[in-house]
């Protein structure tokens, strides 16, 4: 379970002291237009992600929490603190997120130019990359409010689709498993460039933003992980 802590930790923001950063973007604000602009990625990050980690320092400060990791920090108040728990996964989960696109991006993912091991699970998991695609689509419009879709791993990298409302995470709703790629549908993560149309948004994240490398490295930490679980 360490090692999986430790895994998660390197996916997503991570602790200075007794406070949580907000990291800064991969890309830079006009990097990913016109898929996403640049307004949207202001408010969103500098907005939306950055009052989640605001919030989460300030419900943490004196208490046996404040120095422990993000993750940790999600398992140890899931269903028990939901104030605690929804401030800490939505802060891990955009910085998840941000990881998960680059301009450019998208489309089907080659074994040469990305990993074969993710290109070869992919078509074992799902039987081909379109039915992967289907599947996660249909997850992500199907996220009944607001939440996200996943595509996670399991210790022998076969991999599944899942979502989750709010501010869930599947590395506590999903049992042991580790997410190596998120799509954000709550509606501040598209609605200035797509209004309610979420499936032009999701279409674009899947064939124009995914970004494989990230998605790959991820798997790879995933096994590698899962011989310790």
């Amino acid at each position: 379970m360490q090692r999986i802590l430790t895994i998660l930790s390197i996916l997503a923001v991570v602790a200075h002291g007794a406070t949580y950063d907000l990291p800064p973007l991969p890309f830079g604000t006009s990097s990913l237009k016109p898929m996403i602009g640049k307004k949207t990625l202001q408010i969103h990050h500098g907005k939306h992600h950055a009052k989640y980690v605001n919030t989460l320092n300030a419900l943490v400060a004196g208490t046996s929490l404040e120095n422990q990791s993000l993750e940790k920090i999600i398992k140890a108040t899931y269903k028990s603190k939901p104030g605690i728990f929804n401030n800490a996964a939505q802060a891990w989960n955009h910085s998840f997120y941000w990881k998960c696109m680059t301009p450019k991006g998208g489309g089907i993912p080659n074994e040469n130019k990305h990993s074969k091991l993710l290109c070869d699970k992919i078509n074992a998991s799902f039987g081909s990359y379109d039915n992967f695609r289907k599947e996660f689509a249909e997850a992500a419009n199907t996220a009944f409010g607001s939440g996200w879709a996943w595509l996670v791993s399991d210790a022998k990298g076969n991999l599944s689709v899942r979502k989750t409302i709010g501010a869930d995470n599947p590395m506590v709703s999903s049992g042991k498993c580790i997410p190596i790629l998120t799509c954000d549908v709550w509606e501040h993560a598209y609605y200035l460039d797509y209004a309610n149309l979420r499936p032009s948004y999701v279409d674009t994240f899947l064939d124009k933003l995914v970004n494989w490398e990230f998605v790959a490295e991820n798997l790879e930490r995933a096994v590698d992980s899962g011989k310790n679980w």
